[in-house]
């Protein structure tokens, strides 16, 4: 892809992420959506933080092509690394979790994840945007340009980082209010908690395994670790 391109693209994503998150972010007094996010706010989701995760990886990517074609390349090492690290180890492998755990529950029940209430709230194309299209577009990132993967024991480290502080605030909103953020981990025991919890893990570290292999199908020798890069 042309570098021009991939910087139009970067933009028109960005674009989309910070149109999703403004839209959400309307009637936040609205009575229902209050409701929804009560006891701990909308960063509770795991959605709307991908959505916002999302926005985050983007404007950095923005900001690389940018100053790459206004400074040079060899002036945006530090930034091209915190882009690629931020991809590979958290943008990829969540809206894939995301897109993959969401839609395997919502088609088995849709009540332990997204009750049908929430569609008085959210339209139907909202839903998409959030669950679905998160998909192919993190997918066109693998096929758009190579990322320099970390060290598997850095990457899956970073990555057990973010899950370990996200089910912290998870349990520590229901140690507060007595409330889970998802009505399917009510129904779990202690036992079932930890064992949900730590298959989730490994599902989102296969995830992580996963789109390595992918940048370096689609790469291959292109690609280098960054630590070995001068």
């Amino acid at each position: 892809m042309t570098k021009t391109f991939t910087c139009i693209y970067h933009f028109l994503v960005l674009s989309w992420y910070i149109f999703l998150n403004y839209y959400i972010a309307q009637d936040e007094t609205d009575e229902v959506k209050s409701k929804i996010f009560a006891n701990g706010g909308k960063w509770k989701y795991m959605t709307l933080l991908n959505m916002l995760l999302q926005t985050i990886f983007y404007g950095v990517a923005c900001l690389d092509d940018v100053l790459k074609r206004i400074i040079g390349r060899k002036d945006m090492t530090f930034l091209t690394a915190f882009r690629d690290l931020l991809f590979t180890t958290l943008a990829f492998p969540m809206s894939t979790f995301v897109f993959l755990a969401f839609w395997i529950l919502f088609l088995y029940n849709r009540d332990l994840v997204y009750p049908k209430a929430l569609d008085t709230v959210f339209p139907v194309w909202l839903n998409h945007a959030m669950h679905t299209s998160i998909l192919p577009i993190t997918l066109t990132e693998v096929i758009l340009r190579p990322y320099s993967y970390p060290s598997k024991k850095t990457g899956l480290t970073l990555l057990a980082a973010g899950s370990i502080a996200y089910v912290s605030r998870i349990l520590w909103i229901y140690f507060e209010t007595g409330t889970w953020v998802y009505p399917l981990l009510a129904k779990l025991s202690p036992v079932g908690l930890a064992a949900f919890f730590s298959l989730s893990y490994i599902f989102v570290a296969s995830i992580y395994l996963l789109g390595e292999k992918l940048n370096h199908w689609k790469w291959g020798d292109m690609v280098q670790p960054r630590k070995k890069r001068k």
